[in-house]
């Protein structure tokens, strides 16, 4: 099979296809999504070697348990162990021997098959379109906050970061209906979100509003400075950003005003199912472009630039 690999180059190899264990089913590959995160691996974060690739949706074409035969499916990117106390609690994304598919110790999707472990699959119903299905990860990803934070209609929150999590962040957060403003560096991504009647503020723009809730979802260092800034004492600061760099944190103004600081990963795949199967969020106007598998090189390069939002890749 052709997979996209990384091992200090990127380049489209030839590898023998998977042998799925028996707890494992195979899956055909039919479209895969292109994260941040894939582009910082290739900067040096994780220092991960291997198949990218951690957004996808497929199809089984090899099981042991028929009821998975043919079944088109997504699949929670953290293998944990199993039988340790987090996975034994749902948290195998935080099993201290847990693999991250296309990041840490597992091969990635970025390939024609993948095999997965039975455990991890969700089937998706035929109203989610392969397009719309690639976005189920990262949409799980702007759940999370809600199962971390509390947030009311009377709060404000401010999203510092408007591309690919960023936008999926906003429109996850707007129907808590709080007051929220979303601050970046593109007008023309900030136009996306003033269609759905969400605030938008360029971030060199003078700020002098201060925010209940603020989610750093920029992926660099000047949006972190930038987010605390907006904060107000006794604020929460949530963390998405995952970069390669390291960031120097200024911890006395986060001790002054108390801030809470939460970090915020993965998350459940149920609730954004729910949200794509209800039509609550629409992720259409986000794709940048599809390319074909065997154009991966080109679609990577395309998912480099500022302007581009969310590129995919069709293995069909």
């Amino acid at each position: 099979m052709k997979a996209l690999v990384f091992n200090r180059t990127l380049q489209m190899k030839e590898m023998t296809e998977p042998k799925p264990a028996e707890d494992e089913v195979l899956i055909r590959v039919r479209m895969a999504g292109i994260c941040n995160t894939d582009i910082e691996i290739t900067r040096g974060y994780m220092g991960f070697r291997g198949v990218l690739g951690h957004e996808f949706v497929g199809e089984v074409v090899a099981s042991d348990r028929n009821e998975w035969m043919g079944k088109r499916v997504v699949a929670d990117i953290n293998l944990g162990c199993g039988e340790c106390e987090y996975c034994r609690n749902g948290l195998r994304r935080h099993c201290p021997q847990r693999r991250v598919t296309g990041i840490l110790g597992k091969d990635g999707a970025f390939a024609e098959f993948i095999a997965y472990p039975v455990t991890n699959l969700f089937a998706i119903p035929d109203s989610i379109s392969d397009e719309e299905a690639v976005f189920i990860e990262p949409i799980a990803a702007a759940c999370e906050i809600l199962e971390q934070v509390h947030i009311e209609p009377i709060h404000r929150v401010a999203v510092v970061g408007d591309g690919k999590l960023g936008q999926l962040i906003a429109r996850v957060l707007r129907l808590t209906g709080c007051r929220m403003t979303v601050y970046g560096m593109s007008e023309q991504k900030l136009r996306l979100l003033e269609s759905l009647g969400i605030e938008t503020s360029l971030s060199e723009s003078s700020m002098n509003e201060k925010y209940d809730v603020i989610v750093e979802a920029s992926g660099s260092t000047s949006g972190f400075a930038k987010a605390l800034e907006l904060i107000k004492p006794r604020g929460v600061f949530v963390l998405k950003s995952t970069m390669h760099e390291a960031t120097s944190i200024n911890t006395a103004s986060l001790v002054i005003d108390e801030i809470q600081l939460i970090g915020s990963r993965c998350g459940r795949f149920e609730p954004a199912v729910r949200l794509m199967e209800n039509r609550l969020i629409d992720v259409k106007p986000l794709i940048s472009g599809i390319y074909p598998f065997e154009d991966a090189m080109g679609a990577f390069e395309e998912a480099k630039k500022s302007a581009t939002l969310k590129v995919l890749l069709n293995f069909r």
